[in-house]
This record gives structure tokens, sequence and C-alpha cells, in this order.
């Protein structure tokens, strides 16, 4: 069976449902993955709460209107269980991480900490990477991993329009880059790279100076797939051309 997943970015879905987030379910997915909700129950906009043919899955931050993720499971897909959270309050209470276990593999759906401007939260990003992977790996153990979300890192140069003025920023710090690395030598696949070599290809832009229609972009969107998976990937691209956030959201097909 070929599934599709679409992972996104929102910036609050309160405003991206102002901005026609619901169109994107014409793409037909098995599992919508949004990070950045930025709503609770209490919060949640009701246009978004009941999709025909679709189960809400909602891991809201404790802090209200900050982070949080979501997820919608098509009614008909096999889902065997649930769990939030990585067992680590500190990170969990900011609702960052929603884990989906099907028969054949499990799908994390992660936002990941921002560094800031400055670095303030470098280290807690870097703790929270190394504790995330450990909690893959243990998954792993039993069966494949997809991880999909909002990374907050560019890889590579080529996945930022302006990689020499950045070095420092967050997002594209040499920790950050060398987490990725390490992500990646514990036999993870960035899929969007199996498709697509070349750069000009990016997941977020600014809201200022007109970045989105200049393509001043970052690519720090991903899906990821251990490895046992790699050859079962048909597809892996970005729908630039879906607003409603300052990301584009990400689709993945896979056979499995």
């Amino acid at each position: 069976m070929i599934y599709r997943f679409i992972s996104w970015n929102v910036n609050g879905i309160r405003a991206c449902v102002k901005k026609g987030f619901l169109d994107i379910f014409s793409y037909e997915p098995d599992g919508m993955f949004i990070q950045e909700v930025k709503a609770d129950e209490k919060t949640y906009p009701k246009e978004a709460r009941h999709v025909t043919g679709y189960r809400l899955f909602l891991y809201p931050a404790v802090k209200k209107g900050y982070s949080g993720v979501a997820a919608y499971i098509r009614e008909n897909m096999p889902l065997l269980n649930h769990a939030t959270g990585i067992g680590i309050e500190e990170y969990d209470s900011e609702g960052r991480v929603q884990t989906f276990e099907f028969e054949k593999f499990y799908l994390l759906n992660v936002y990941f900490p921002n560094a800031q401007h400055g670095l303030p939260r470098l280290d807690f990003k870097l703790a929270f990477n190394a504790a995330l992977l450990e909690y893959a790996e243990n998954l792993r153990k039993k069966k494949p991993i997809i991880i999909t979300g909002d990374f907050n890192v560019a890889h590579k140069e080529i996945d930022l329009k302006n990689p020499k003025n950045n070095i420092f920023n967050p997002g594209f710090t040499k920790e950050e880059r060398e987490w990725f690395d390490i992500l990646l030598s514990h036999g993870y696949v960035d899929t969007f790279r199996m498709f697509t070599k070349e750069g000009g290809h990016y997941t977020w832009w600014s809201y200022r100076f007109n970045a989105r229609a200049r393509n001043i972009g970052w690519r720090i969107d991903y899906f990821v797939v251990s490895e046992e998976l790699k050859e079962n990937v048909k597809k892996s691209i970005i729908l630039k051309d879906v607003m409603g956030s300052d990301h584009a959201p990400i689709l993945m097909e896979i056979e499995i």
C-alpha cells in the first residue's frame, strides 16, 4: 500500500484556517501532521476539529498560544497506538512530539525547538535533539521509523539562500548542523535529497522583505526515514505554492 503523508508548520492553526488550511485535504493525505499549532482543546478552531474522514489528535503545550503539534489520521487507516511526549517533562510540557504506531512502522510528528535569536535556547535544543534520537532509536528496535516536522535547521549550505550570512544564526549553527549529521549517521535518510540534489528549494521564508516571492528561504522541514524504509519512498516534495503559513507543506509517498 502507498501512503501519502503531509507535514506542515502552520504557525498558528487559527490564523492558518482563516487562510485556507482546510484546502490541504484536497491532496487526500492518509496522515496530515502539523506543528506550531498554538492552540489547545478550548481554542482549536471549530472548522478544523471535524474533517470528514479523519481523526484529530491534538497535543498542545502547557503555555497558552505556544508550540504544540496535531495530526489528522484517515479513519480507515489502521492505527495501533498513539502516544504523546518522550517522557521528559521539560520537553513534553511544550507539546513537541506525537508517536503513531502502525503495523509496519512508527511515525513521529515533531516540532523541534528554535535556538532563537542570540541562541539562548541552543543548549536546550541540542539536549532535546539528543533525547529525541534516543527515543526514536529505542522504537526502531521494534519497527522502522519515519520522523517528520519542522526540524528548525537547514542542514547544508544548499538548504538556505544566504548561508554565509547565517553561520551564527539559529537554525544554521555548526552545532545544529552537526546534530543532523549525527542523525543521518545513525542510519536515517533525508528523503527530499533522494530525489532533488540542487539548491533553491525551501520550506520557510521570512514574512519580511517579500522573501517568499523572491525565494529567499530555508529548507527546515523534513521527512526523514530510517534506512530500512529508504527503498520504499516513492516521492518527497515541497508544496511550495500552498499558502497559509510562512512555511510550505511537504509531502511524502511511501509504499509499505
